[in-house]
Parts: structure tokens; sequence; C-alpha cells
């Protein structure tokens, strides 16, 4: 079970941290995503980090401002967003990945289990 947090209401330029924490024993082997979601478009891939955190990828639009990081001691995966601009505004989802793929995922249906979401909003 994902459970997100730490979404909300942010200026432009502004920064949020957003935490996904997991339960269960199998969380250092997940690889771990972030996607969202805004009104009217499509689920889009956000970010993701392999089981061990030794590598992470980026949607370009994000590249440089944001930071993915994973602690499986705390089993929790973080998403720190810097320099947010309105259409950063979105649902923001965790997901894990139980497969054991060799290339970090960057579609949805790679990913087996959700967090149920947290809205951030970025206001011009």
């Amino acid at each position: 079970q994902l459970q997100a947090s730490g979404g909300g209401l942010v200026q432009a330029g502004g920064s949020l941290r957003l935490s996904c924490a997991a339960s269960g024993r199998a969380f250092s082997t997940y690889a771990m995503g972030w996607f969202r979601q805004a009104p009217g478009k499509e689920r889009e891939f956000v970010a993701a980090i392999k089981r061990s955190g030794s590598s992470t990828s980026y949607a370009d639009s994000v590249k440089g401002r944001f930071t993915i990081s994973k602690d499986n001691a705390k089993k929790t995966v973080y998403l720190q967003m810097n320099s947010l601009k309105p259409e950063d505004t979105a649902v923001y989802y965790c997901a894990a990945d139980a497969r054991f793929r060799v290339e970090l995922g960057t579609n949805s249906y790679e990913y087996d289990y959700w967090g149920q979401g947290t809205q951030v909003t970025v206001s011009s």
C-alpha cells in the first residue's frame, strides 16, 4: 500500500516535497515512480528511481527542477519540486514497479501498485 502526501498550494517559483510511504517488507525491491495528471489530460510520467536508488529518470519538462529520492530504511520515496510553474499543477501519484525491469519504466502500465494521489496547485 502506498500513501502519498505533501501536496498543497504554492506560488510560482516555490518548492514542495512530496512523500510516498509504503507498507510491507518488499519496498526495497521496488523501482518507484511519480506520475501526474492535470484536469482534462492523460496521466504523464514525472520521475522514476531504481530499487537501490542508483539510477533515476526524469521527464524533460521537470529535468533540473525536480529530484526523486528513495529511502529504503524508511520505506519512503520523495519528490523534491523546485522552481514550480503553473503548468506543474496536477494530482501527483506515486507508483511501485515490482517486476525487476532492467530499464526504469516511464509508462503507467509498467507499474503495479499506486498511491491515492496528492494535489499540487501552483499559482501564477
